[in-house]
């Protein structure tokens, strides 16, 4: 199930879309949760998530959970580390007034991973933090140039280390995903996924996941749900996109 709101701030509508789905019942369970934003490179919102969105999330968390709350990013740009990229774009902020951890996901512990089924990642190494907390994904709504639309399953590559996911000639740090990539992004799923998904459409960009023309009129909703692919192919419908032409979301 999902739902989707009309955006009004990001407090209240954060807080109604959560209420909406009863988040506190499955949140207040967990001992651990990672909030994993799209901080693809420094741009500013609707290029990435905004700090504000997170910031609600966390405030909910801290009034109605006892967990240890984590944010956590790694980001794809050759030129800059994901802790610059986080107080470029505030979530600094987040941290110092909540007490929240900024976790920097390309310079993590790793383990090893096997799944034959997987043809483009049958062994992959990912950061331990991946497996030891409840995944909060926070994406942006955006159209991509290879993969149709970058959503809440695709947002999962910041998890994938430079180290064993970049590609030689390639300044790009998760390179290898540019290679059948709706196959790259069902496998990286197959090992780690979101347990919740918020995605932040209240703008939308049309074309192309870095920059280009955003919706016209902007969408100026919030989509949430606990089911990743179903967030995912409800965006797309917000794109215009037929999701069954996305071979991810197919």
């Amino acid at each position: 199930m999902i739902k989707t709101v009309e955006f009004k701030n990001y407090k209240s509508s954060v807080y109604e879309i959560l209420d909406l789905l009863n988040a506190e019942k499955t949140f207040s369970k967990q001992k651990n949760i990672l909030i994993k934003p799209n901080l693809v490179n420094d741009s500013p919102f609707p290029v990435t998530t905004p700090y504000e969105c997170c910031e609600a999330i966390v405030s909910f968390l801290r009034e109605k959970t006892n967990a240890t709350i984590v944010i956590a990013e790694g980001c794809g740009d050759p030129t800059y580390e994901t802790s610059e990229i986080f107080e470029i774009l505030g979530f600094d902020k987040i941290s110092k007034k909540y007490d929240v951890p900024l976790i920097d996901l390309n310079h993590e512990p790793l383990i090893r991973k096997n799944n034959n089924n997987c043809s483009e990642f049958p062994e992959v190494y990912l950061p331990l933090v991946a497996f030891s907390n409840y995944i909060i994904s926070v994406p942006v709504l955006k159209a991509h140039s290879l993969s149709g639309i970058t959503g809440t399953l695709k947002n999962m590559v910041g998890f994938a280390p430079p180290k064993y996911f970049s590609e030689t000639g390639s300044i790009w740090r998760k390179s290898r995903f540019h290679n059948n990539i709706h196959q790259a992004i069902l496998d990286l799923n197959s090992y780690v996924t979101p347990d919740f998904s918020l995605m932040d459409a209240t703008v939308g960009l049309a074309d192309y996941h870095l920059g280009g023309s955003t919706c016209s009129p902007t969408v100026n909703k919030l989509i949430a749900g606990f089911d990743a692919t179903a967030v995912d192919r409800k965006a797309a419908d917000f794109l215009g996109i037929d999701y069954r032409t996305i071979g991810h979301l197919s």
